[in-house]
């Protein structure tokens, strides 16, 4: 069950043997990151083309069939699938935003609010897969609560990944498609993250390790209600758990739920900073925003409402 009071201090267990041996955190050894990919996560990942293992190839990640993986200068490997579009999900303009907002503290209450479940979790064997993970912010703020562990930010977006890939030490940042199977063995997560972000239910179920835990975050009613009417905002689904729990239901157990919700001081620049991060950027008038804003307070207290869930895996189908 999810407990927010638990204890800290948590050490990681070691990682899955995939042929190059268990992660250098599990042995004891120092995290060693070479051409900007974390070596520790290479244990994790899968081939997108045919699943088998990865290992490091000079600046490249290859498999034994020959599948290989430039490592980008910035620290980020792109696993997307055959088909899948690249260049996808945040634009580096929602990615600087984003940055400059959580930098500057407002989201810290959530990070160690979600930070508290990691660690009630009690996770066993695995790495941190954060799927959606952004520039990487919660992903850092759990690794910091769970010593040795190492942590995949995976994303579409490859602006949040070169944020993430410089996070955290000990984060190694993926491209991939959230919809799609994710380039992830099979239970190598001993705890799955998922903050605002897409959630495909059977592949979240196939990465988590049995005695893992997925915990999601997600949006409530009054989530950023003083700027809704006033800026034009998309306004929260009143079903939005109704939908999760239907998505989620056929491959998760809950294990407990929790609101969290604190009032933000925000000033007009925060705001504009909040609003360039999220989805409703994409549907936005920049003019006509900047006007609405400019009629708000400086500074105006905007409520910040989630639901953070936890989840256990619930045993895979039994295959005939």
């Amino acid at each position: 069950m999810y407990d927010p009071g638990g204890e800290t201090g948590v050490t990681a267990g070691g990682g899955p043997d995939r042929g190059g041996g268990r992660a250098a955190s599990a042995r004891g050894g120092p995290l060693a990151r070479m051409g900007g990919v974390l070596d520790d996560v290479i244990p994790y990942l899968a081939c997108p083309h045919c699943g088998a293992d990865l290992a490091r190839a000079g600046e490249a990640l290859r498999c034994r069939a020959g599948h290989s993986f430039d490592i980008a200068r910035q620290g980020y490997v792109s696993l997307l699938r055959p088909g899948s579009q690249g260049g996808g999900g945040d634009t580096a303009a929602m990615v600087r935003a984003r940055g400059d907002f959580l930098a500057a503290g407002h989201y810290a209450g959530l990070a160690a609010e979600l930070s508290r479940a990691a660690i009630a979790a009690g996770p066993g064997p695995g790495c941190v897969a954060d799927v959606g993970a952004g520039t990487g912010y919660y992903l850092a703020a759990v690794l910091d609560r769970l010593p040795g562990r190492a942590g995949l930010a995976l994303d579409s977006s490859k602006f949040a990944l070169r944020h993430a890939a410089r996070a955290h030490p000990r984060i190694g940042a993926v491209g991939c498609d959230a919809w799609r199977p994710l380039p992830v063995a099979d239970a190598a997560a001993a705890l799955v993250l998922n903050v605002f972000a897409p959630r495909h239910g059977a592949e979240l179920h196939r990465i988590l390790n049995p005695s893992g835990t997925l915990l999601v975050v997600t949006p409530g009613p009054g989530h950023l209600g003083e700027l809704v009417g006033p800026l034009g905002l998309l306004t929260v689904d009143q079903r939005k758990q109704e939908r999760l729990a239907g998505k989620l239901g056929p491959y998760f157990t809950p294990d407990g739920q929790r609101e969290h919700q604190e009032t933000l001081v925000l000033s007009h620049q925060a705001v504009a900073e909040l609003v360039a991060m999220g989805p409703s950027s994409w549907h936005a008038d920049a003019a006509a925003l900047g006007d609405r804003i400019a009629r708000l307070p400086d500074p105006v207290p905007v409520t910040l409402a989630v639901t953070l869930s936890a989840y256990r895996r619930r045993p895979a189908p039994a295959t005939p």
